[in-house]
């Protein structure tokens, strides 16, 4: 069944805080388009465990911990007041509540509203996030103690911003790991489509509170030994994990065009799925993905030959990635009239895995392309795995900046983020191309 009816749900406004300091969507863009490295060393203000982390891979059976990730520059920042929260209570706040309510008013911003006068409309905000043990354990008593629960629930990722900007339509926060901010993007849409809310806010947020997904990765033997994040590379040696928040505004085409919104993107279709049982639920699954990724283009109502753009989900590990190009292959790659394929890359490689963010990270990352009329290189992309035929795939990495050509004004392309729970998730969007005004217009804001 199709998604995109007679009124498609089009993407209207979007924010980004990405690591390197990033908080604009213009600089987003210039660190994407000139293959900027966006990693650093481990915060020092924190309260980490460094010394003992860094020398892991002197225990046996533990792998190397290199002093790099993906941190966000501002995850400390926060002004409590101008959001009517008292500053006690925004201490005992898990960063991810604080960073993803500036970035959801920045969202609001960018598509042309108030976000402090929303009206009445029902307003739905749909949050990836997963745990990531910020604070002292709940029965420590303390003086933040009474603003734990508010301040450590999962839920309040989204709920805070729904109190905090009176939003009234349905607040969820979805944690399937690393495909949780596609997941709740997919979920905004239905609700929309369902009359469940007018629009929604749908992105996702992650800020460690611990680095305890460095020393599980470095049991498991599976970070990156050289401290970077190699997507689809014969030189990949394992994930790096970084942080993230992306938000974006969706709303039913009409709505857009009756207010004067922008239009980024449509979202043509979007699934989501499971791997089921058979292997260990952390070991993705080809068969679920190509799965996926076939009920997704035929909700899209296109021809999967139309995609020009592939945004992976590209983890530089020697499992999933191989894996996920041959569920590609089956999908995207068939030959084309030209002899030419889509260009695939993963915004990992500049700035690490944002784990529940780096979807909507990948998705702007997108957007953005579309926006410029350039597809962004990846990087570390010269020597690309030879554990997949690329000359029968039909696949091409995206080594250069280059210019993006759209079909009859349109510009197309996929996005995918699959989760260690199990959880695969996709999306396709379709483009306009913007005139030479608009452009402008949208560089500078």
């Amino acid at each position: 069944m199709s998604d995109n009816h007679d009124d498609p749900i089009v993407i209207v406004g979007m924010a980004v805080e990405a690591p390197g300091g990033v908080d604009t969507l213009a600089g987003y863009w210039t660190a994407l388009a000139e293959s900027r490295d966006l990693l650093g060393p481990f915060p020092r203000d924190r309260g980490w465990p460094l010394e003992r982390l860094l020398s892991l891979a002197e225990t046996e059976g533990w792998g190397a911990v290199r002093d790099s990730g993906g941190f966000l520059d501002g995850a400390a920042d926060f002004d409590p007041q101008f959001f009517g929260i008292t500053p006690r209570e925004a201490v005992a706040m898990d960063p991810q509540q604080r960073v993803a309510l500036r970035v959801a008013w920045r969202a609001l911003e960018n598509t042309g509203l108030d976000p402090s006068d929303l009206g009445a409309d029902e307003i739905g905000c749909y949050m990836g996030a997963s745990s990531t043990e910020y604070g002292p354990h709940g029965a420590d008593v303390n003086e933040y103690t009474g603003y734990r629960a508010s301040g450590s629930a999962l839920g309040a990722v989204a709920g805070r911003i729904s109190n905090c900007l009176g939003l009234n339509g349905p607040s969820v926060v979805v944690d399937v790991a690393c495909a949780s901010s596609l997941a709740a993007v997919h979920l905004a849409a239905s609700a929309i489509r369902n009359d469940e809310c007018e629009w929604a806010l749908a992105g996702a947020a992650c800020v460690m509170g611990s680095p305890g997904a460095f020393f599980e990765f470095s049991k498991n033997n599976a970070l990156s030994a050289d401290g970077q994040c190699k997507p689809y590379s014969e030189d990949a040696q394992g994930t790096l994990w970084g942080e993230g928040v992306g938000i974006v505004v969706l709303e039913r085409e009409s709505r857009a065009r009756r207010l004067g919104h922008r239009i980024y993107a449509r979202l043509l279709g979007s699934r989501i799925n499971h791997n089921g049982k058979g292997a260990p639920i952390a070991v993705p699954s080809t068969e679920a993905q190509e799965r996926l990724i076939r009920a997704t283009i035929a909700a899209a109502g296109i021809a999967p030959e139309l995609v020009d753009l592939i945004e992976g989900h590209g983890t530089g590990t020697a499992v999933g990635d191989p894996l996920e190009l041959a569920a590609l292959q089956h999908v995207y790659g068939a030959p084309r009239a030209d002899g030419t394929g889509p260009l695939l890359g993963s915004v990992k490689s500049n700035l690490g895995h944002a784990q529940a963010a780096a979807g909507l990270l990948g998705l702007i990352k997108v957007l953005l392309s579309g926006l410029h009329g350039q597809i962004p290189p990846t990087r570390h992309a010269d020597h690309p795995t030879t554990r997949v035929d690329w000359d029968a795939s039909g696949l091409r990495l995206a080594t250069e900046l280059r210019d993006w050509a759209p079909r009859d004004g349109v510009r197309y392309a996929a996005v995918s983020s699959f989760g260690v729970s199990g959880t695969n998730a996709h999306a396709v969007l379709a483009m306009p191309a913007p005139d030479e005004a608009v452009l402008e217009r949208e560089i500078h804001a």
